[in-house]
């Protein structure tokens, strides 16, 4: 079930065996058929000693050394590393009782009913598979959804009723038709291609995280100025003002479902070597680790404010020493690097690819992500880079994520962790 493993004996228990670094681990009893005792720790070595060797006088401690027959283990670089391995580890032995055992709740997501010929939005945390291209998200919780949604419904006029709406002149409408709130489709306020339009920049809206509607409302207040009319200026300025307030509550981690696409790029095995790890999530499923090796990369200076080319980071490559004892390494093409990172995604494609799973999976590896992307910046370990407009990833950002996080590892290797 995992990458190591160890007969263990109460009488000689060879604890240097087992590693002093973060991992995930299995406790076997005699009897194979029995479900092990599986956890995640910062330090296997001292996580095992505390469950398998305690002191006698910790008479409450949980003695298991007696009843423990083998020890698997994984050795993991980082938490979001640990994470995705207890995921996988817990599943292939417990099935779907891992979801409870990991606390794996749905992320949270606003929705845009498309199907409905009035589409409105709401908070969802249901994934199916035929509204990926409607589902935005994930938000960090139900609240910060809500509060986003209301801010969002106030810059447009969409329906906010969740009745099933069959428009009739008779019907006297709701509290926001009166306010001007809504375009009242229910009495028929408004044509069909005048709700399609306010939707379909609603849309637009979720879907760029606000910059639709602030690029269209500075256009029309630069044209308004333009024609010295000011007050249509000054107008408009408020509400790109307003606008601009309704987007913060969106996180940058929001996209489509369909078209959510990023790398966490993850430190390898506490720096020891010069790799980092790279996870592809895509669509809401994660594959990885994929090692990307760093070796001769000239790492950028980010303190030093330096807009200059040899602040990026590039690659070195041994040469010759010439006749008169020159320098024996080079500046390298950035192609070397952008090979390397290329051949890694391959590889993280290809492991998508078969391990691509339903609803449920991609809900419960967003979660692991979702868990990692909203600590607190100080707590979290590690950069993500989001593809672009097109699906691309941008690869000079990642080449200055990679080297940012390299530096973070080495620095912090030798630096006791918290358990």
């Amino acid at each position: 079930m995992l990458a190591q493993q160890l007969n263990f004996e109460a009488r000689d228990p060879q604890w240097q065996r087992i590693p002093e670094a973060a991992g995930v681990f299995a406790l076997f009893g005699a009897d194979e058929r029995a479900e092990p005792y599986l956890s995640r720790t910062p330090n296997l070595r001292r996580r095992l000693r505390r469950l398998l060797d305690p002191k006698p006088e910790q008479s409450k401690r949980l003695r298991l050394a007696e009843a423990v027959r083998r020890i698997e283990y994984c050795v993991t670089g980082s938490d979001f590393e640990s994470w995705l391995v207890l995921y996988r580890a817990s599943f292939a032995t417990f099935g779907d009782r891992a979801r409870k055992r990991l606390k794996l709740r749905p992320p949270i997501f606003l929705r845009m009913a498309m199907e409905n010929a009035y589409p409105r939005v709401y908070v969802t945390n249901r994934i199916t598979k035929g509204a990926g291209d409607n589902l935005f998200g994930p938000f960090p919780s139900r609240n910060s959804a809500e509060t986003a949604l209301e801010a969002m419904l106030n810059l447009f006029l969409l329906r906010r009723c969740t009745d099933e709406l069959h428009p009739d002149p008779a019907f006297p409408g709701c509290v926001y038709s009166e306010m001007k709130k809504c375009l009242a489709p229910c009495f028929q306020g408004c044509t069909d291609a005048r709700y399609a339009e306010e939707s379909a920049a609603v849309r637009d809206y979720l879907a760029t995280r606000g910059e639709s509607l602030r690029k269209k409302l500075e256009a029309e207040r630069d044209t308004a100025s333009a024609k010295l009319d000011f007050e249509r200026a000054a107008e408009l300025h408020s509400r790109v003002t307003k606008a601009e307030a309704a987007a913060a509550w969106i996180p940058a981690v929001v996209h489509p479902l369909a078209k959510l696409r990023a790398l966490v790029i993850q430190p390898f095995l506490d720096g020891e070597a010069e790799q980092v790890a790279l996870f592809l999530l895509e669509k809401g499923c994660l594959a990885g680790p994929v090692p990307y090796s760093v070796a001769g990369m000239r790492h950028q200076n980010e303190q030093s404010g330096s807009s200059s080319l040899f602040a990026q980071p590039m690659a070195l490559q041994a040469v010759p020493l010439g006749e008169s004892g020159g320098a024996a390494v080079q500046l390298a093409s950035r192609d070397v690097l952008e090979e390397r990172l290329e051949t890694a995604l391959g590889e993280l494609r290809r492991q998508l690819a078969e391990n691509r799973g339903g609803t449920q999976q991609t809900a419960d590896q967003l979660c692991l992500f979702s868990r990692w992307y909203f600590r607190p910046q100080a707590r979290r370990v590690g950069e993500v880079c989001f593809a672009d407009e097109d699906g691309g990833l941008p690869k000079r950002a990642l080449l200055r994520a990679i080297s940012r996080v390299y530096r973070a590892g080495t620095e912090t290797a030798g630096e006791p962790r918290e358990s």
